[in-house]
């Protein structure tokens, strides 16, 4: 026969338990509302996924967007004083609508940036970007894309020779800037005291150097193809200090071909299989050529405020045989159990004629040069909020799903 409970009984008992019958329900709602947070960070990653793993996020165009665009606005940036002239605004650009476009991949939709999400998996981890000024252009897109979201004490950007962090106190991560535009040790390392066209001297099988400042990164993306430009180089067999240091003049895909070597045996050695993830950016293009796109010989990217709507376009290639050797690397790489996965910007990015910082903040103009405005643009790095922007969208893409 079933007990009887006397009413009485039952409101005594009720009294007894309901403090923790509350704490129960509390912590069942507040674990149903934190997941249901989680999933919100991240369920623009997630449901996509099928999509996302069968689709070329490569291959596609751009539309423009100005309700979704940019992701954060230039002078909510706390650092952007810091980047080296990438803040167009600061420097006197007049148009905004290159922060507007939104790059859309055929067949899926790229997932939106999302800056709580992307602290979550960095919380307690090193993000690395290795490389020259292209690679220091999509890390301060990256500091500017993370920001916004923390304390101004909780977070704060340092220099400290060849390294440049983005440190955040709250989720201990540190997303940082290495420069080394040729990956092993060259005339070029200084991050302040270089000169792009200057001689440039490698000692090609010397990396050690640099790469003991990665051992321990979580995360590495590499990007080196800007300073491959000329037809040679010097390289240097022995020591910078020697008396009797030796050069040999080189082709620049031999040269390219031994760094890449020396880069590849480092990885295998050093790299923590189980915890690092690495990626290799192909090449940015410049749009220092106008006939390129139909323009008169002599212009430039000056003044161009419209993307390249033709699809299929491409542009003078600064880098010949450089990417297919990447590729061979990399398939090196895997082949012997080491996972590297490239970042195709290429592409995407020559599309956008309109989105270069226009004129050059690296040293003193003549009064000639000041007069002729197109005469000094910089067609080759990119305002933020911009295109590294979508470079970092591909990234974060790559970070959850593969």
């Amino acid at each position: 026969m079933d007990q009887i409970v006397h009413p009485k009984t039952w409101r005594v008992r009720w009294s007894v338990n309901a403090p923790i019958t509350l704490l129960v329900v509390v912590l069942i709602f507040g674990g149903v509302y934190m997941t249901k947070e989680r999933k919100r960070w991240l369920i623009h990653v997630g449901e996509n996924s099928n999509s996302l793993s069968t689709c070329d996020l490569f291959s596609g165009k751009w539309v423009y967007d100005e309700k979704a665009y940019p992701l954060y606005k230039e002078n909510h940036c706390s650092f952007i004083h810091l980047f080296n002239g990438v803040s167009c605004e600061r420097g006197g650009r007049m148009d905004s609508k290159y922060q507007h476009w939104r790059w859309q991949p055929h067949g899926c939709d790229l997932p939106r940036f999302n800056a709580k999400a992307m602290l979550e998996r960095l919380r307690g981890k090193r993000l690395v970007f290795v490389g020259d000024s292209i690679t220091r252009n999509q890390w301060a897109s990256m500091v500017c894309l993370l920001e916004s979201s923390i304390s101004p004490e909780l977070k704060s950007v340092t220099t400290n020779g060849s390294i440049t962090a983005f440190k955040i106190k709250e989720y201990n991560a540190s997303i940082e800037h290495y420069w080394s535009p040729y990956l092993v040790e060259s005339t070029s390392d200084h991050p302040v005291n270089h000169h792009f066209s200057q001689e440039q001297i490698l000692r090609v099988h010397a990396i050690e150097k640099h790469a003991r400042h990665w051992t321990n990164a979580d995360i590495l993306v590499f990007n080196s193809h800007r300073w491959w430009t000329r037809p040679k180089f010097k390289v240097l067999w022995g020591s910078f200090e020697s008396p009797d240091r030796n050069y040999e003049e080189m082709e620049t895909l031999d040269t390219f071909g031994m760094v890449l070597m020396t880069w590849s045996n480092w990885l295998q050695i050093h790299v923590n299989r189980s915890k690092t993830k690495i990626y290799f950016a192909t090449s940015s293009p410049h749009h220092e050529r106008g006939e390129d796109w139909g323009k008169a010989k002599g212009e430039n990217c000056y003044n161009e405020t419209e993307p390249i709507l033709k699809e299929g376009y491409h542009g003078s290639d600064l880098y010949p045989g450089l990417r297919q050797m990447v590729e061979y690397a990399i398939n090196g790489l895997k082949r012997k159990g080491l996972t590297v996965q490239m970042i195709d910007i290429t592409q995407l990015s020559d599309y956008r004629k309109d989105a270069h910082v226009y004129r050059n903040m690296w040293g003193h103009m003549t009064k000639e040069q000041i007069a002729n405005p197109k005469s000094h643009a910089d067609c080759i790095h990119w305002c933020i909020p911009g295109v590294p922007d979508t470079w970092n969208e591909l990234l974060y893409v790559y970070i959850f799903h593969f």
